[in-house]
């Protein structure tokens, strides 16, 4: 009960800390006269990400790399099925801009890649690991994505709604004369180390206590934890009518937990793939294909049925992989 309750803490000062830290980049940002839009994307997109970043690095520091594995690939099976299938609950998803649609075939293939490269063992007969090497590669492919991002914001229309969304989300538009901007920045970085610290050190007793491997408990304890702020992004996305922008959140989210939080983790501690493993990087990317049919043959809706279907399979598989028979692959 008290590493649950240690997890919890660590999830609320991380979550705490988030907030603080794009509050602050997001009033220096403007200070500076850095676009509002690009702030907005990185506050949806990349700001609600921070938990994960900091507990994949704080877990390969600790050489607790089986954690940061599952947190990684937990956070996005619970963003694309949780997060998204909540979303649609509440109000039905419509994909208008074409961002997103650019976007989603990017995390096919970047989910793609990392399970090839956990293929270590039926390759090259060596053991599965995302080593440096893997890691320097995924950073230059998000290196790759931030430029198209960038000329995408350079040429796009401005009627697309997504980013027309983005550039009014909250907390992008602050005073340049707040003389805040550097306690925020400061104080959410303080509320960052700690609350990773508390996190692992709590996830890893709980995986000691109750005889769970830790990459289970990342894949699900922590991975939940981690993605609150994606899901209460897209929650009120969703109450507002804004579908682009609950949709570009997760995705958004999703390729920066791999192009990012992965191969930070990697570059720190090579991360070994754990048993059941690739069958995890599989699940997410079943997820991922999944939207595309939706989207081109549903009319570009996900609606309630099928956001229910997401919800009830999530829970499904995460009863499967605590309590089930082991998963070899």
């Amino acid at each position: 009960m008290s590493e649950f309750i240690g997890i919890a803490g660590g999830m609320l000062l991380l979550i705490t800390g988030g907030v603080l830290l794009v509050r602050g980049a997001s009033q220096a940002a403007d200070s500076l006269g850095v676009s509002p839009m690009m702030v907005g994307l990185v506050v949806v997109g990349f700001g609600t990400s921070m938990p994960e970043l900091v507990v994949n690095a704080v877990s390969a520091l600790n050489n607790e790399t089986a954690l940061a594995f599952g947190n990684v690939v937990g956070s996005n099976i619970a963003n694309l099925a949780l997060v998204l299938g909540v979303a649609a609950l509440i109000s039905p998803l419509t994909l208008q801009g074409s961002l997103v649609r650019r976007e989603l075939p990017l995390l096919i293939l970047v989910t793609t890649i990392i399970a090839v490269m956990g293929l270590d063992n039926l390759l090259e007969g060596q053991s599965r690991i995302i080593g440096r090497s893997d890691s320097i590669i995924l950073l230059l492919l998000f290196s790759v994505f931030v430029y198209s991002l960038v000329l995408d914001l350079l040429h796009t229309d401005e009627t697309e709604r997504l980013l027309m969304e983005v550039s009014d989300h909250p907390g992008t538009m602050t005073p340049a004369t707040s003389n805040w901007q550097w306690v925020f920045i400061l104080g959410g970085c303080a509320l960052l180390y700690f609350g990773g610290g508390l996190t692992v050190r709590s996830a890893v007793a709980m995986s000691a206590q109750l005889g769970i491997p830790a990459a289970t408990v990342g894949l699900f304890v922590v991975a939940i934890g981690t993605s609150l702020p994606e899901l209460v992004t897209s929650i009120i996305a969703a109450l507002r009518g804004e579908s682009d922008l609950a949709i570009g959140n997760v995705i958004g989210s999703n390729l920066f937990n791999s192009l990012v939080a992965l191969p930070t983790s990697g570059l720190i501690a090579r991360i070994p793939v754990p048993n059941g493993g690739i069958t995890d990087l599989a699940v997410s990317w079943t997820f991922a294909i999944l939207l595309i049919p939706i989207f081109l043959l549903g009319k570009a809706k996900l609606g309630r049925p099928v956001g229910l279907m997401f919800v009830l399979a999530y829970l499904g598989y995460a009863t499967y992989r605590t309590v089930g028979p082991a998963v070899p692959f």
